[in-house]
């Protein structure tokens, strides 16, 4: 493995694998392993401090849903040591970083927190912090940490979340930085405990991490290789889920579509049906898919699966295909057009999104016009953009870069233009229409306005009342916008069949 990453760190996966340009390594079958969660904690478990009060934690979240899931865990962990949650940074004991390093100004704003932080430690001398996650993998913030933030407590890493309370006992009793950061996960962990902030959408994880080796990336490096669950774990996962009451069930991988290819007896497509058939299950949802992998199985059994919701997360990152080689990216323009075109005329309905980066190096106005192109053929509706950023012992880090800061920026403002007019006129379309929400809760602005999403993934604002909260309703839509729709509820009366 070491051999195969510092091929990858020189952008010479390929031949250090004996593939051809799109094929991926493909590791054996990871070992298996429950953890029983009362010897993980029982150890290491705390009464009340001398106040009479409990020990409160508070997990700070960046970056993707693989680390919210991952805050789900440690949450559940704390929780079996007897910490509660907190209400906000200044009541907590124990102020934990879960940390993403897919960008540098994710990095950035993790580090300028831990500094703004930093004085509550003078008003609760107990208080420990903690960075974990995937900024934690990286040698260079390993050292950053030791050299400019000895106040934080605690590091450690993707491959040993585990470990957590027994590391957390051994910095409440260390005046030095307790830093515990695995290279590799030795194990597909089942069984975790998890505090879950949601009762009305749930996170499962079915795959953790990737064998792309994009040449961009830095998860392959954070995350580890490809290891799929069990479909029967996961199955029993989400039937406890769907007991519980949970009406959104979100697969989650780095490369969903890739679930089953180390197991060799089932693949994502089979899953999605299994899971699709559990009695009670309301909406499916997964995320995040490679175009290398989507396999007219897969886009059959979406649009025959009656709980998965008609939205596909497509990441694209690049409309040219030199960039695309360059990227490691395995999809070509032309693949991943025809691609588009079987999903649409499979799940005529279907809400397309996108990642897209820009300022590649190397990318020539040229390459960026092909992106354009493809965004205006595609019509997504949705994108996330980037400027790219360069990740440490990435291969592309050390790729000759010729563009200025001030074009890749025109570019992104070029780009987040034209998607921003075909997301408003995809929106402005459902004007007048009536659409199913699923109600999540309260928005984050009004109080008196409840926010729910379609099924195609679509947010949704309207006046209402918190009762309905987990329900299926019906919305008129009244204020399409760019990013959100705004409408009215429609009582049962007014819907016509």
């Amino acid at each position: 493995m070491e051999n195969l990453i510092k091929l990858a760190r020189e952008g010479r996966l390929e031949q250090g694998l004996g593939l051809t340009f799109g094929q991926t390594h493909r590791p054996n079958q990871a070992q298996r392993v429950s953890y029983d969660i009362e010897e993980l904690t029982k150890n290491y478990r705390v009464g009340s401090k001398a106040d009479g009060s409990p020990y409160r934690f508070q997990i700070l979240t960046y970056g993707c849903q693989m680390n919210e899931h991952d805050t789900e865990v440690m949450a559940g962990l704390l929780t079996a040591m007897g910490y509660e949650a907190a209400s906000s940074e200044a009541d907590a004991d124990f102020i934990l970083f879960n940390t993403c390093a897919v960008r540098e100004n994710a990095e950035d704003k993790v580090f300028g927190e831990i500094g703004r932080l930093r004085p509550l430690k003078n008003r609760n001398p107990e208080l420990l912090f903690g960075l974990c996650g995937c900024m934690a993998q990286e040698a260079g913030v390993q050292k950053m940490v030791r050299e400019k933030f000895p106040w934080v407590d605690l590091v450690f890493g993707t491959h040993n979340i585990h470990r957590l309370p027994a590391l957390l006992h051994a910095a409440k009793a260390s005046t030095e930085t307790v830093m515990e950061v695995w290279d590799k996960a030795p194990e597909t962990v089942e069984d975790w405990p998890k505090l879950r902030k949601d009762s009305i959408r749930a996170w499962v994880n079915i795959q953790y991490g990737c064998n792309k080796f994009c040449t961009y990336c830095i998860v392959p490096y954070t995350r580890g290789v490809e290891r799929s669950r069990l479909p029967e774990d996961i199955v029993a996962e989400v039937e406890q889920l769907v007991a519980e009451g949970f009406r959104e069930i979100t697969l989650l991988g780095q490369n969903v579509n890739d679930y089953g290819v180390d197991l060799g007896t089932v693949n994502f497509a089979q899953l999605l049906r299994r899971v699709n058939e559990i009695p009670g299950i309301d909406r499916i949802r997964f995320t995040t898919s490679n175009p290398w992998n989507f396999t007219d199985e897969l886009i059959e059994a979406i649009a025959e699966s009656e709980h998965v919701a008609e939205h596909i997360h497509l990441p694209v990152q690049s409309g040219n295909n030199e960039i695309l080689r360059r990227m490691n990216r395995s999809h070509t323009r032309e693949y991943y057009l025809k691609l588009v075109d079987k999903i649409r005329a499979k799940i005529p309905n279907v809400s397309l999104t996108t990642d897209i980066i820009v300022g590649f190096p190397g990318e020539t106005e040229a390459h960026f016009q092909d992106t354009l192109a493809l965004v205006r053929e595609v019509e997504f509706d949705n994108a996330f953009t980037f400027i790219y950023s360069p990740r440490e012992n990435t291969p592309a880090a050390n790729f000759p870069d010729s563009a200025t800061e001030a074009e890749k920026k025109d570019r992104l403002r070029r780009l987040n233009e034209v998607q921003y007019e075909i997301s408003l006129r995809h929106n402005q379309a459902l004007q007048g229409k009536i659409v199913e929400v699923l109600v999540e809760g309260e928005s984050r602005t009004n109080r008196d306005v409840l926010s729910g999403r379609t099924r195609g993934n679509r947010l949704v604002l309207f006046p209402g009342d918190l009762s309905l909260r987990g329900q299926h309703v019906q919305v008129e839509i009244t204020e399409p916008q760019t990013f959100l729709l705004k409408g009215r509820l429609v009582q049962a009366n007014e819907v016509v069949s």
